[in-house]
């Protein structure tokens, strides 16, 4: 049996049988990978380590998974195939296992975060007033999984069959008929109100943070703003509509980047370094310290010291939570 699975094996068995006080249960996940780092300036760094630590993130508490390299080593335990996954932001898919050993829990929920080769398709609503895009769009977002289950070209259709079909998420052109203003937008923010569990985000042709900052006027959790430019790259636009439709948020790095580049009297982000800048853009994007660590190749201990500092130097609270914290960012971008 290797070192590192003897550990994680001898280490959730003390993690259970330790002793917590007020009767506080603790669970750890805990990933197993085999590949070779590189060693920076940040610590370890490089696609294995990445790989790694989306493998441990996939999993709950309690839990020891393995990736494909790293199963045919773990001689000795049994292990329990979970199929093919797709981790955020790596571009192989990866095959996963657990480890089944006597006194450890042995059935858990579907892994977190992931997409499995089989299946779990987001349903999505598309609406935008160009049949030509419309459906190119809905080729684009079912050759990355997701189930378009309805198609509109207008405000007032696409909430009908958001009341119909109740999707993960509505993709939502902002400028749609009769005025071509704003139309998009204020049915994103009357689907947020009578369904507050549907995702909703906005696609714009040109950078308007004032859209962006009217949809997150009352919450970030399931709300996005993406060019339409972002459309052509699947990868990145299939990660923002899956984010959305998990809960999470999406802002367009333009949008951020124009933000942040606005000069200021006093302003705090003069003291905030290289690094530190492009951690809150992201941050600010919806990203969470995890996808901040795997977009700059550093490990999560790096990202969260660089957050800890941004939000000192910006006089900000810290928070544990992700929505909460994009929300006091961008309150202070906009101040």
């Amino acid at each position: 049996m290797p070192p590192a699975l003897r550990a994680a094996l001898d280490g959730q068995a003390r993690i259970r049988d330790h002793a917590w006080p007020d009767e506080t249960t603790v669970k750890v996940r805990m990933g197993i990978h085999t590949g070779v780092p590189q060693l920076g300036e940040e610590g370890y760094t490089g696609l294995d380590v990445i790989r790694a630590s989306r493998i441990a993130a996939a999993g709950h508490g309690g839990q020891i998974l393995l990736s494909s390299t790293a199963a045919p080593f773990a001689s000795g335990v049994e292990t329990r195939d979970l199929g093919t996954h797709r981790l955020q932001g790596l571009p192989d898919p990866e095959r996963i296992h657990q480890v089944i050993a006597d006194g450890l829990p042995r059935d858990f929920p579907p892994l977190r975060g992931t997409v499995s080769q089989l299946g779990d398709a987001r349903r999505v609503v598309l609406a935008d007033d160009s049949v030509l895009l419309r459906e190119g769009v809905a080729r684009l977002l079912e050759e990355a999984g997701f189930e378009v289950v309805a198609q509109s070209g207008t405000a007032e259709d696409l909430l009908r069959h958001v009341a119909m079909h109740k999707p993960d998420v509505a993709v939502i052109d902002i400028r749609m008929p009769p005025t071509h203003t704003d139309e998009g937008l204020r049915a994103a923010r009357e689907i947020r109100e009578r369904n507050p569990g549907v995702g909703v985000l906005l696609l714009s042709q040109y950078v308007e943070p004032g859209y962006a900052m009217a949809l997150l006027e009352t919450s970030a959790e399931g709300v996005g703003y993406l060019l339409k430019d972002r459309v052509a790259d699947l990868e990145q636009f299939g990660t923002a509509v899956r984010r959305v439709a998990d809960g999470g948020s999406a802002l367009d790095p333009a949008v951020v980047s124009e933000l942040v580049g606005r000069k200021r009297r006093d302003d705090p982000l003069e003291q905030l370094t290289a690094r530190e800048r492009e951690v809150l853009e992201l941050m600010a994007e919806g990203r969470s310290n995890q996808a901040i660590a795997e977009r700059l190749f550093v490990t999560l201990r790096a990202v969260e010291k660089h957050v800890t500092s941004i939000f000192t130097k910006l006089g900000l609270p810290a928070s544990t939570d992700d929505h909460r914290r994009v929300l006091a960012v961008l309150a202070f971008l906009r101040a």
